[in-house]
């Protein structure tokens, strides 16, 4: 009888909604308050040792490419794209419908490579100049292709156009129509990230690693507050999300910021701009910003204290901004994920890397945070005034050999114009 009774109340429980259904909202979210989210998980040391081993490797791998060098980091992140985009791709798929459409997996890389060279190919003519000499044929081929770069990528882009028209066949254009909305949607989500981080390698690896080390220092710090302190959901898109690991990844992430840009900033491997295409070592003038500046501790330290001062990069301060990012806003990247996954159902992007997912639920909060990176970089950092320096940057960059060459001449009968004048007048009053 007690049995029966307690299968009624259950089954009424269910009816109305006070039991959490599987399928829909994972089970952590109906645990009380009083117990920690991550805690109670049984196989939690298991994956979080698996998740620790496949972040050491990442880590070692990345740094050996950030010693490489410039070209090296814009290498790791086309191929983190290429692979971003695979997942992407696979998210939306559905094997029978391919297979009546032979060569449509085909278009859609199409329109990937397609704005990979409008890109990339407006980043390349930039620093292309600088790279090698004019009397090269390379050169002069390579230049000409970034000439007509913008025309070349338009007909690309109507080839493909016309072959996705010409591929429609009848019961299969929702499909065919969802795939190429699809398709568009993540080029735009996947390049504009990427445009905005290369651009930051180039500005100085600091502007790179800085708040990509920001994003990983948070959501580690997240997972390990959460991991042992967390009582109280943050968001129900994200169950296993909680007060206590937002919180506390927040305050790590700021002091993180506001050293590691002290250890970061010190070096001209990481601060210098890279202005070519090659892979030579960097010297320039750090700038101010990366020059410390020394505050007196005797009205706040004891004594016996032994250090007196304290040595800050101006560039500290603007770190701060990016770690309040980086800790607030950022996350809500992978909130933005999470809800998207539950939409279709599906656990990660991926499962490239053991213990995280795919690479694509490792970059949701990169890709807000890179785009923040850029903006901020241009309006608050890069000076509005253009120095002589920069003025004859563009015009390298912009302007050939020859043109180069009457740009001078023509300063030389400027200058002999200027001086007519002023040898006649003395003429006149000797």
């Amino acid at each position: 009888m007690d049995s029966r009774m307690r299968g009624r109340t259950n089954a009424s429980q269910d009816r109305l909604g006070f039991v959490t259904n599987p399928g829909n909202v994972p089970s952590e979210i109906s645990r009380s308050n009083g117990s920690h989210l991550l805690v109670n998980d049984e196989n939690k040391y298991r994956s979080m040792w698996i998740r620790a081993y496949s972040s050491l490797w990442m880590l070692v791998g990345f740094a050996s490419i950030l010693y490489l060098g410039h070209l090296y980091i814009w290498a790791m992140i086309v191929v983190i794209q290429i692979v971003m985009v695979t997942e992407l791709f696979n998210l939306l798929r559905r094997a029978h419908e391919d297979k009546r459409l032979p060569g449509f997996r085909l278009l859609n890389w199409h329109f990937f490579f397609t704005a990979m060279l409008f890109v990339y190919g407006r980043i390349l003519s930039q620093h292309f100049v600088n790279t090698v000499t004019s009397d090269k044929f390379f050169f002069k081929l390579v230049s000409g292709l970034i000439k007509y770069q913008m025309a070349i990528c338009y007909f690309l882009y109507i080839a493909g156009f016309v072959w996705f028209i010409l591929t429609l066949k009848k019961k299969m254009y929702k499909y065919q129509f969802s795939q190429y909305a699809w398709t568009h949607m993540i080029l735009i989500v996947v390049f504009t990230q990427s445009s905005f981080t290369v651009a930051n390698i180039f500005e100085g690896i600091f502007w790179f690693l800085l708040p990509a080390s920001l994003i990983a220092i948070n959501d580690v710090t997240a997972y390990f507050f959460g991991f042992f302190f967390g009582r109280t959901p943050l968001i129900k898109l994200s169950p296993k999300k909680t007060w206590e690991g937002f919180i506390g990844a927040s305050i790590a992430t700021m002091i993180s910021a506001f050293v590691l840009a002290n250890i970061l900033g010190r070096f001209l491997w990481l601060t210098c701009p890279r202005k070519d295409l090659s892979t030579s070592w960097l010297q320039c003038d750090p700038g101010p910003l990366f020059k410390p500046e020394y505050y007196s501790l005797h009205e706040w330290v004891p004594q016996w204290f032994p250090w007196k001062e304290m040595s800050v990069l101006p560039v500290q301060w603007h770190a701060l901004s990016f770690g309040l990012f980086a800790s607030i806003i950022a996350p809500f990247g992978g909130f933005f994920a999470s809800g998207f996954k539950r939409a279709f159902k599906v656990k990660d992007f991926g499962d490239s890397i053991p213990g995280h997912g795919g690479f694509t639920d490792r970059m949701d909060c990169q890709m807000v945070m890179a785009v923040f990176a850029y903006i901020y970089h241009q309006s608050f950092v890069v000076p509005q005034n253009y120095p002589v320096e920069m003025i004859l940057d563009q015009v390298l960059r912009s302007l050939s050999f020859e043109e180069q060459k009457t740009l001078i001449s023509l300063k030389d009968e400027l200058t002999m114009r200027k001086r007519k004048p002023a040898e006649e007048a003395m003429a006149v009053f000797q």
